[in-house]
Protein backbone atom coordinates (compact mmCIF):
# COMPACT_ATOMS: atom_id res chain seq x y z
CA UNK A 1 0.00 0.00 0.00
CA UNK A 2 0.86 3.70 -0.46
CA UNK A 3 2.22 5.60 2.00
CA UNK A 4 -0.75 7.96 2.99
CA UNK A 5 1.52 10.62 3.57
CA UNK A 6 3.53 10.85 -0.29
CA UNK A 7 2.01 13.73 -2.35
CA UNK A 8 1.75 12.80 -6.34
CA UNK A 9 4.22 15.29 -7.48
CA UNK A 10 6.99 14.91 -10.10
CA UNK A 11 9.21 15.75 -7.97
CA UNK A 12 8.48 12.62 -5.52
CA UNK A 13 8.05 10.36 -8.25
CA UNK A 14 11.49 11.09 -9.67
CA UNK A 15 13.17 10.81 -6.25
CA UNK A 16 10.84 7.65 -5.81
CA UNK A 17 12.35 6.13 -8.56
CA UNK A 18 16.07 7.01 -7.84
CA UNK A 19 15.43 5.56 -4.41
CA UNK A 20 14.26 2.03 -6.08
CA UNK A 21 16.98 1.92 -8.05
CA UNK A 22 19.75 2.15 -5.13
CA UNK A 23 17.29 -0.74 -3.16
CA UNK A 24 17.41 -2.95 -6.15
CA UNK A 25 21.41 -2.44 -6.99
CA UNK A 26 21.55 -3.06 -2.94
CA UNK A 27 19.72 -6.31 -3.05
CA UNK A 28 21.96 -7.62 -5.65
CA UNK A 29 24.96 -6.34 -3.72
CA UNK A 30 23.28 -8.12 -1.04
CA UNK A 31 22.62 -11.37 -2.63
CA UNK A 32 25.73 -11.26 -4.85
CA UNK A 33 27.49 -10.88 -1.08
CA UNK A 34 25.76 -13.51 0.85
CA UNK A 35 26.46 -15.98 -2.47
CA UNK A 36 30.28 -15.43 -2.17
CA UNK A 37 30.24 -15.81 1.71
CA UNK A 38 28.30 -19.46 1.17
CA UNK A 39 30.87 -20.18 -1.29
CA UNK A 40 33.70 -19.77 1.27
CA UNK A 41 31.92 -21.22 4.40
CA UNK A 42 31.38 -24.57 1.84
CA UNK A 43 34.91 -24.47 1.53
CA UNK A 44 35.86 -24.70 5.44
CA UNK A 45 33.13 -27.57 6.16
CA UNK A 46 35.12 -30.25 5.26
CA UNK A 47 38.47 -28.64 6.98
CA UNK A 48 36.15 -28.83 10.01
CA UNK A 49 34.91 -32.25 9.77
CA UNK A 50 38.49 -33.80 8.71
CA UNK A 51 40.46 -32.25 11.38
CA UNK A 52 37.90 -32.94 14.11
CA UNK A 53 37.94 -36.71 13.17
CA UNK A 54 41.72 -36.08 12.90
CA UNK A 55 41.89 -34.57 16.72
CA UNK A 56 39.37 -37.16 17.84
CA UNK A 57 41.60 -39.96 16.92
CA UNK A 58 45.23 -38.76 17.93
CA UNK A 59 43.94 -37.55 21.28
CA UNK A 60 42.66 -40.82 21.73
CA UNK A 61 46.03 -42.58 21.07
CA UNK A 62 48.39 -39.61 22.82
CA UNK A 63 46.08 -40.30 26.14
CA UNK A 64 45.99 -44.09 25.88
CA UNK A 65 49.84 -43.89 25.61
CA UNK A 66 49.75 -41.10 28.00
CA UNK A 67 47.91 -43.51 30.48
CA UNK A 68 50.51 -46.27 29.71
CA UNK A 69 52.98 -44.14 30.64
CA UNK A 70 51.26 -43.45 34.10
CA UNK A 71 50.94 -46.95 34.44
CA UNK A 72 54.95 -47.86 33.44
CA UNK A 73 56.39 -44.84 35.22
CA UNK A 74 53.81 -43.82 37.84
CA UNK A 75 52.06 -40.17 37.86
CA UNK A 76 54.52 -38.10 35.29
CA UNK A 77 53.24 -34.61 36.20
CA UNK A 78 56.28 -33.68 37.19
CA UNK A 79 58.27 -35.25 34.34
CA UNK A 80 55.57 -33.06 31.92
CA UNK A 81 56.15 -30.03 33.74
CA UNK A 82 60.04 -30.00 32.31
CA UNK A 83 57.85 -29.67 28.95
CA UNK A 84 57.90 -25.70 28.15
CA UNK A 85 55.22 -23.60 27.03
CA UNK A 86 54.38 -23.07 23.93
CA UNK A 87 53.28 -19.71 22.49
CA UNK A 88 54.51 -19.63 19.03
CA UNK A 89 51.22 -18.50 17.76
CA UNK A 90 50.10 -15.18 15.54
CA UNK A 91 46.92 -14.32 14.12
CA UNK A 92 46.39 -12.29 11.18
CA UNK A 93 43.20 -11.09 9.43
CA UNK A 94 42.38 -11.77 5.58
CA UNK A 95 38.88 -9.12 4.71
CA UNK A 96 36.23 -11.17 2.94
CA UNK A 97 33.77 -9.22 1.44
CA UNK A 98 34.16 -7.19 4.58
CA UNK A 99 34.47 -10.16 6.85
CA UNK A 100 37.45 -10.32 8.82
CA UNK A 101 38.53 -13.79 8.49
CA UNK A 102 41.57 -14.98 10.81
CA UNK A 103 44.70 -16.91 9.57
CA UNK A 104 46.14 -18.45 12.60
CA UNK A 105 50.04 -19.36 11.99
CA UNK A 106 51.89 -21.53 14.60
CA UNK A 107 55.34 -21.31 14.39
CA UNK A 108 56.68 -25.12 14.59
CA UNK A 109 59.46 -25.72 17.32
CA UNK A 110 61.67 -28.42 17.26
CA UNK A 111 61.28 -31.31 19.53
CA UNK A 112 63.84 -31.07 22.38
CA UNK A 113 62.94 -33.29 24.71
CA UNK A 114 64.02 -31.47 27.83
CA UNK A 115 62.78 -33.89 30.84
CA UNK A 116 65.56 -36.40 31.81
CA UNK A 117 65.45 -39.47 29.34
CA UNK A 118 66.03 -41.81 32.04
CA UNK A 119 63.17 -40.84 33.54
CA UNK A 120 60.67 -41.81 31.02
CA UNK A 121 60.22 -44.52 28.17
CA UNK A 122 58.49 -45.23 24.42
CA UNK A 123 55.24 -44.43 25.88
CA UNK A 124 55.29 -41.21 27.41
CA UNK A 125 57.80 -39.96 24.37
CA UNK A 126 55.26 -41.32 22.28
CA UNK A 127 52.58 -39.40 23.82
CA UNK A 128 54.80 -36.09 24.18
CA UNK A 129 54.71 -36.54 19.85
CA UNK A 130 50.77 -37.29 19.52
CA UNK A 131 50.36 -34.19 22.00
CA UNK A 132 52.08 -32.10 20.06
CA UNK A 133 50.44 -33.67 16.99
CA UNK A 134 47.15 -32.58 18.67
CA UNK A 135 48.37 -29.09 18.96
CA UNK A 136 49.38 -28.28 15.26
CA UNK A 137 45.41 -29.96 13.94
CA UNK A 138 43.58 -27.71 16.99
CA UNK A 139 45.63 -24.65 15.73
CA UNK A 140 44.25 -25.00 12.74
CA UNK A 141 40.69 -25.83 13.86
CA UNK A 142 40.53 -22.82 15.94
CA UNK A 143 41.25 -20.89 12.52
CA UNK A 144 38.56 -22.79 10.26
CA UNK A 145 36.06 -22.68 13.40
CA UNK A 146 36.20 -19.10 13.92
CA UNK A 147 36.48 -18.58 10.44
CA UNK A 148 33.12 -20.44 9.64
CA UNK A 149 31.24 -18.92 12.67
CA UNK A 150 32.19 -14.96 11.45
CA UNK A 151 31.21 -15.96 7.82
CA UNK A 152 27.34 -17.52 9.19
CA UNK A 153 26.91 -15.08 11.33
CA UNK A 154 27.50 -12.24 8.21
CA UNK A 155 25.69 -14.61 6.26
CA UNK A 156 22.69 -14.47 8.09
CA UNK A 157 22.73 -10.45 8.10
CA UNK A 158 23.51 -10.26 4.51
CA UNK A 159 19.97 -12.91 4.24
CA UNK A 160 18.21 -10.62 6.44
CA UNK A 161 18.98 -7.50 4.96
CA UNK A 162 18.52 -8.63 0.87
CA UNK A 163 14.46 -10.04 2.34
CA UNK A 164 14.36 -6.45 3.89
CA UNK A 165 15.01 -4.87 0.54
CA UNK A 166 13.26 -7.53 -1.35
CA UNK A 167 10.07 -8.41 0.48
CA UNK A 168 9.67 -4.42 2.20
CA UNK A 169 11.37 -1.47 0.96
CA UNK A 170 11.32 -2.36 -2.79
CA UNK A 171 7.30 -3.30 -2.68
CA UNK A 172 7.16 -0.07 -0.93
CA UNK A 173 8.81 2.11 -3.42
CA UNK A 174 7.44 0.43 -5.92
CA UNK A 175 3.40 0.84 -4.88
CA UNK A 176 4.23 4.65 -4.08
CA UNK A 177 5.64 4.69 -8.03
CA UNK A 178 2.34 3.52 -9.20
CA UNK A 179 0.01 5.52 -6.89
CA UNK A 180 1.78 8.95 -7.97
CA UNK A 181 2.27 7.77 -11.70
CA UNK A 182 -1.66 6.85 -11.44
CA UNK A 183 -2.62 9.79 -9.55
CA UNK A 184 -0.33 11.97 -12.41
CA UNK A 185 -2.25 10.33 -14.96
CA UNK A 186 -5.39 11.40 -13.53
CA UNK A 187 -4.94 14.92 -13.06
CA UNK A 188 -3.63 15.15 -16.86
CA UNK A 189 -6.94 13.68 -17.75
CA UNK A 190 -8.67 16.04 -15.77
CA UNK A 191 -6.86 19.07 -17.04
CA UNK A 192 -7.09 17.63 -20.32
CA UNK A 193 -10.92 17.38 -19.84
CA UNK A 194 -11.40 20.65 -18.54
CA UNK A 195 -9.77 22.55 -21.33
CA UNK A 196 -11.71 20.58 -23.81
CA UNK A 197 -14.86 22.00 -21.99
CA UNK A 198 -13.03 25.23 -22.37
CA UNK A 199 -12.22 25.24 -25.83
CA UNK A 200 -15.83 24.12 -26.51
CA UNK A 201 -17.47 26.73 -24.60
CA UNK A 202 -15.25 29.50 -26.68
CA UNK A 203 -15.84 27.97 -29.38
CA UNK A 204 -19.64 28.00 -29.13
CA UNK A 205 -19.09 31.77 -27.97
Amino acid sequence: MPNKQVFPTKGNLISFKKSLDLAEKGYELMDKKRNILIREMMSHLDDVRELRDKISSTYKKAYQALQEANITLGVVNDIARAISIDNGLEVTYRSVMGVEIPKVSHEKQEIRLKYGIENTNTKFDYAYRKFREVLEMTVKLAEVDNSVYRLADAIRKAQKRANALDNIVIPDFKSNIKYITDALEEKEREEFARKKVIKSRQSRE
